[in-house]
C-alpha cells in the first residue's frame, strides 16, 4: 500500500513578552500569555518529513539523522495522538479517490526525520520550530481538520508551548486561555501577518551555540517554586505589557515597540535571578550587547534598537530597516569575525552578504564610537559572537516538495545523514599557499569545512 507522506518547514519566533512558567504541567499551558515574531526561513527554520504506513510496526524519530526513543515521550505522543484525532479522508488530487478513510488512520504508525538549520537548545527557540514543523506536517500527511481556528495551535503547545506561535506568520500572541479542563482557549492567534511592518528587522548575534545549562522546562518549574517577583510579573505586568506592545506593533510605533521588548526582557531575566537556586542565561557578553545597544539609542537621541534575550546567551535585536547598516557596523566593531581570512575573502559570519557590504561601507562617527567604548566592551576584540543573523518577519509553516524530503519514499527510512560539528575555517593549505606567494587563485585557496548543527527536539 502506497505510504503517505509530506515534507514540511516551520520558523521559529522570538517572543517580545515572555512566556516563562506552567500553569498546567500535563497540558502545557502558561502562567501568562505572550506574545512573539515570527521569524523568516531563509536562515532559522526547522525541516520534518513524515512517512505514514499501515504496514509500520511502531512510530519512529530521527533527530538530525539519530534515530530517538520515542515510546515513553509525552510530548510526541501528544503530537501524533492530537493530530491523528482530527484527521479526515485522505484523497489522492489527481483521481478524487479516497485513498485512506477517516477511521483507517487510527492503524497508521508514523516515521518521523527532522533537523534544525540553526544551534538546537541555545536559546533561539529550537523546539518551537521542531514541533510546529511536526504537527504541521502531521496535519498534512493526515489530512487533519480543525474545527476551530487555532486548534493545531493546542496540539503543537503540547510539544513545546512557544511552538504553537511557530504556526502563524508576523506578529502571533499566545493566549493564556481561562482554564477550561481541555484548555481549547489556550491557543495562538496571529495579531498581525508578516507583511504588516515592511521595515521590520532583526539582527541576531549567537554568542553561544551550546546547549544552554539550565533547560527551559527545568528552569520554569524552579521559577514557578520559587519566584513571587515571576507571580507578580504574571498576575500583574504581562496583560498591560501586551496591550501596549500589540497597539505598537499596529501602528508601527518602534520606540514603544522596542522599549517594551527591552524592558520585558530584562525582567524575564530578573525573574531567573529570583529563582532559588538563581538561573543564570545570559554571560558578560549578552550583558555588552545591552549596554552598546542603550548606548547606541542614547547617541540617536531616541530608541531605534531593542534587544530581547530568551533562555539564552543570544541576542535578538529588532530594527528597522534604515538603521540595520550603522547597527550592524556598530557591533562589528565590537564583534568582528574571528574568521583568520575573512575579512579578505570572506565568510559566513553574516548571514546576509548584500548587509555585510552595506555595513562594511559605513563609516561610524567617532563620537558614538567613543560612548560605546565607555562602556567597557575593547573594539576588535574576537570570538565571542559565533554568527550574526540578519533577517526579518517571516510566514508560518510551508510545505515542500518530494524532493526536500529527508526520508526515502519507498522504504520510510531515514536518508539524512548527521554531520559532525564543525565551524567555516581554513584550511592549512589555503593560508600556506597566500603566505608563501605561490599564486594560486583566492577562489582555491579558500578550502573550508561547513557542518550543520541541525537537530530538532
Amino acid at each position: 500500500e502506497k505510504m503517505q507522506h509530506a515534507t514540511v518547514s516551520a520558523p521559529t519566533n522570538i517572543a517580545c513578552i515572555k512566556y516563562w512558567g506552567k500553569d498546567n504541567i500535563a497540558l502545557n499551558t502558561p502562567i501568562n500569555s505572550s506574545v512573539s515574531v515570527t521569524l523568516c526561513q531563509s536562515d532559522l527554520k526547522s525541516i520534518t518529513s513524515i512517512c505514514a504506513s499501515k504496514d509500520f510496526e511502531a512510530d519512529r524519530l530521527w533527530l538530525n539523522g539519530v534515530e530517538e526513543d520515542v515510546s515513553a515521550s509525552k510530548r510526541f505522543k501528544a503530537c501524533v495522538e492530537g493530530v491523528k484525532a482530527m484527521a479526515s479522508d485522505k484523497v489522492d488530487p489527481a483521481t478524487g479517490k479516497v485513498v485512506v478513510k477517516k477511521e483507517e488512520w487510527a492503524d497508521y504508525k508514523v516515521h518521523v526525520s527532522s533537523l534544525n538549520t540553526f544551534p538546537t537548545a541555545a536559546g533561539l527557540a529550537s523546539s518551537a520550530a521542531g514541533y510546529a514543523a511536526l504537527v504541521s506536517c502531521l496535519a498534512e500527511v493526515f489530512n487533519a481538520k480543525e474545527s476551530y481556528p487555532g486548534q493545531l495551535s493546542t496540539i503543537a503547545r503540547q510539544g513545546s508551548g512557544s511552538a504553537c506561535r511557530s504556526l502563524y506568520g508576523g506578529f502571533v500572541a499566545w493566549r493564556a486561555g481561562t482554564g477550561q479542563p481541555d484548555a481549547s482557549d489556550s491557543l495562538a492567534e496571529q495579531v498581525y501577518d508578516e507583511k504588516h511592518w515592511p521595515s521590520m528587522r532583526a539582527l541576531i548575534l549567537v554568542v553561544s551555540d551550546d546547549k544552554k545549562d539550565t533547560s527551559s522546562t527545568s528552569g520554569m518549574k524552579t521559577s514557578v517554586d520559587t519566584s513571587e517577583l515571576l507571580g507578580f510579573r504574571a498576575q500583574h505586568v504581562v496583560d498591560k505589557r501586551m496591550k501596549i506592545i500589540e497597539e505598537a506593533y499596529g501602528k508601527r510605533d518602534f520606540p514603544t515597540f522596542a522599549r517594551t521588548t527591552m524592558m520585558d526582557s530584562n525582567q524575564f531575566h530578573c525573574t531567573c535571578l529570583d529563582t532559588y537556586p538563581p538561573i543564570f542565561y545570559m554571560n558578560d557578553v549578552s550583558k555588552s550587547i545591552i549596554k552598546i545597544i542603550h548606548a547606541y539609542n542614547d547617541y540617536k537621541g531616541e530608541v531605534k534598537a531593542g534587544y530581547t534575550f530568551d533562555a539564552g546567551p543570544n541576542a535578538v535585536i529588532y530594527v528597522e530597516e534604515p538603521e540595520v547598516s550603522e547597527l550592524l557596523a556598530l557591533l562589528l566593531s565590537y564583534f568582528p569575525d574571528n574568521d583568520l581570512l575573512g575579512s579578505i575573502l570572506g565568510s559566513d559570519y553574516v548571514s546576509d552578504g548584500d548587509a555585510l557590504k552595506k555595513a562594511n561601507n559605513v563609516r561610524l562617527e567617532q563620537d558614538l564610537l567613543q560612548l560605546c567604548d565607555s562602556k567597557g566592551r575593547p573594539r576588535g576584540v574576537k570570538g565571542d559572537v559565533k554568527k550574526i543573523y540578519v533577517t526579518k518577519p517571516g510566514p508560518g509553516p510551508i510545505v515542500l516538495g518530494d524532493e526536500d524530503s529527508l526520508l526515502d519514499l519507498k522504504t520510510g527510512e531515514n536518508m539524512h545523514v548527521p554531520v559532525a560539528e564543525g565551524k567555516w575555517g581554513w584550511g592549512i593549505l589555503g593560508v600556506a599557499c597566500i603566505v608563501s606567494g605561490l599564486g594560486v587563485g583566492l577562489a582555491g585557496l579558500k578550502i573550508l569545512h561547513r557542518s550543520s548543527s541541525s537537530s530538532s527536539k
